[in-house]
């Protein structure tokens, strides 16, 4: 099953139509819910948590008694649970154990939802299938993602790089390819782990724009699913985003190639 794609609800003596992934979490308070969604608002409906539970789909995760939260938008599971906003919620800690299992198998099955059959096992079969993207004007990369024992990605493989990638990093293709971003950039900054680790597992298409502290530059990059914990993505620095303008244009460019894998 994947997300169901709208939640409709009365809220405020109207119909609402909320995009499912759009819900952070729900919380129940004694005969009404009320849903958080990633722009900040929150709608009050009546209802049960149960009800709501069947009708947004199996990608949500009972936590407490009164909460349900989607799988896309737990960050931390520790002494709270922390959300990608930073928001954090109370959860039933005695339970942790069990509620982390049941993360990291939903999280297994969303994962196969999306990503990309037969993947590569050597560096010969990574630039065989990417071969197209050597001589793009941008740098474009596959990475395959490491995790630890909490499912939080920690550290990252180059598995795939074009010449541009190898320019725009300032190490030759040879010291990346095989090689983890932490043993090449021991500055490494984690905020980009949070942005593939989401496409990673969500199968979400994300964009950062953020100062590389281990290039000194300032970048845009576009990530989006590939195979099984792995991301694909195109970087740019700032001073060059005229080779692309639009993120749309990207996805397009990717869209067609994946067409002529075919």
């Amino acid at each position: 099953m994947q997300f169901k794609k709208t939640l409709e609800i009365k809220a405020n003596h109207k119909q609402v139509v909320i995009n499912v992934t759009d819900i952070l979490y729900i919380k129940a308070s004694v005969n009404d819910c009320y849903i958080h969604v990633t722009s900040g608002s929150v709608y009050k409906t009546r209802s049960t948590l149960e009800a709501m539970e069947a009708q947004v789909g199996e990608y949500f995760l009972k936590v407490h008694r009164t909460y349900l939260v989607c799988i896309m938008a737990i960050h931390a599971l520790e002494d709270t649970l922390t959300l990608i906003n930073g928001e954090e919620l109370n959860y039933a800690t005695r339970r942790r154990k069990e509620i982390l299992a049941q993360l990291q198998e939903k999280q297994r099955k969303l994962i196969a939802t999306f990503a990309l059959p037969n993947t590569p096992k050597t560096p010969e079969e990574y630039h065989a299938f990417y071969r197209s993207f050597d001589q793009m004007p941008f740098a474009f990369t596959n990475i395959e993602m490491i995790f630890n024992e909490d499912r939080h990605a920690v550290d990252w493989i180059f598995r795939y790089g074009s010449e541009k990638l190898a320019e725009v990093e300032r190490v030759p293709l040879s010291g990346l390819i095989g090689k983890s971003f932490g043993s090449i950039f021991s500055n490494m900054d984690d905020k980009w782990l949070c942005t593939y680790e989401r496409a990673t597992l969500y199968g979400e298409r994300l964009e950062i724009m953020a100062y590389s502290p281990e290039i000194d530059t300032d970048l845009k990059i576009i990530c989006f699913p590939t195979f099984s914990g792995h991301c694909g993505c195109m970087l740019f620095p700032l001073d060059e985003i005229h080779c692309v303008q639009k993120q749309d244009e990207l996805s397009e460019i990717w869209k067609n190639y994946l067409l002529k894998q075919e």
